[in-house]
């Protein structure tokens, strides 16, 4: 059996999941979604598309289609995904999944309605080098702080100064730094341990409405442990990531890539504990997400459902106490 994808969104995160696609066994790319059919046409034949749709409503009902990656822009993933998955489509969503809680729990219902597959597009769970670091936590001891950085200067940044309008900074798309850079420094640390007790957050808010930049402290009481997370799209930075225990730290570079992996002991010996990683990150959770679809499995034991819920809720805290607010918080909401 092959599953055949369409995807939806025409940028580099693309260009990058179908590689990953060809790579994988049992799948293969059938169709190219845009809202524009020259952008569609383009695309799809740049990656040898035998499809292209400006439709959504017929991408849904098409029988040619079994699973849909959907990378349009963060406001549209609730609109998206919900009208896939209720005619059938499997669905791999970039993260985030939603743009708050009330939003994700909706799709998740729709998953189990529909008893199709759903899973968050973050790939760093699923990476080789994650596991080493899942495996290797025990040898820091005891551990009390986290150190955790995706600061990243955003070409885009330039447009906005010049009084462009980028999707990037436009509260139109629920962009902004915490949302696109900043999930990527919470994700792993709720995976690793667990929900915390509190969560202060401040942030750079831009004068289009989102944040530039922004910091949050996590704090776990029971465990004597705090997680400083750092993310930005108006400045860069090369700083390292680290988990520091009582016996040892491991430093961590790139908090998404996990491109290597070292631990550093009080006797000032090191381990590099970095195993070799396929050079397209993505391809890892594209793999795993080709093999739940033919399991017949609609959640992934990876990037579950709770998980993704549980990083919302700090995502939802962060931008509450920032006064950060989309006009698409209103699709869906608790007022």
């Amino acid at each position: 059996m092959t599953i055949r994808f369409a995807i939806i969104g025409t940028n580099f995160i693309t260009d990058q999941f179908i590689d990953a696609l060809q790579q994988v066994n049992g799948a293969k790319l059938q169709a190219v979604y845009s809202r524009t059919l020259e952008t569609a046409q383009a695309f799809a034949q740049k990656h040898n598309a035998k499809q292209t749709f400006t439709d959504l409503k017929a991408l849904a009902q098409s029988s040619d289609i079994d699973a849909v990656y959907i990378a349009s822009p963060n406001s549209f993933h609730l609109t998206h995904a919900m009208t896939l998955m209720n005619a059938g489509k499997h669905v791999l969503c970039e993260k985030p999944l939603a743009v708050n809680s009330v939003q994700l729990q909706a799709m998740v219902e729709c998953a189990k309605a529909n008893n199709v597959t759903f899973m968050e597009a973050l790939f760093t769970t699923h990476l080789p080098n994650y596991q080493q670091i899942k495996q290797y936590l025990p040898e820091l001891g005891k551990i009390h702080r986290i150190n955790a950085s995706y600061c990243q200067y955003s070409s885009r940044y330039d447009k906005y100064l010049a009084g462009e309008n980028p999707n990037t900074f436009n509260p139109e798309f629920a962009n902004g730094s915490l949302m696109d850079l900043g999930i990527y420094t919470v994700f792993p640390v709720l995976d690793l341990f667990g929900k915390p007790d509190d969560i202060i957050s401040t942030g750079i808010k831009l004068d289009s409405g989102v944040d530039g930049c922004g910091e949050m402290l996590l704090t776990y009481k029971k465990q004597a442990l705090i997680a400083h997370l750092s993310h930005s799209k108006i400045n860069h930075s090369v700083f390292h990531n680290e988990i520091q225990g009582e016996k040892a730290s491991m430093v961590i570079e790139h908090i998404s890539q996990l491109r290597s992996v070292k631990l550093h002991y009080k006797d000032g010996s090191e381990k590099d504990i970095s195993v070799e990683q396929n050079s397209n990150v993505m391809f890892y959770e594209v793999a795993h997400f080709v093999e739940l679809i033919l399991q017949q499995k609609i959640e992934s034991p990876i990037n579950t459902w709770q998980l993704s819920a549980n990083v919302m809720k700090v995502l939802d805290k962060a931008r509450q106490q920032q006064g950060i607010t989309y006009p698409c918080d209103k699709l869906i909401s608790n007022d």
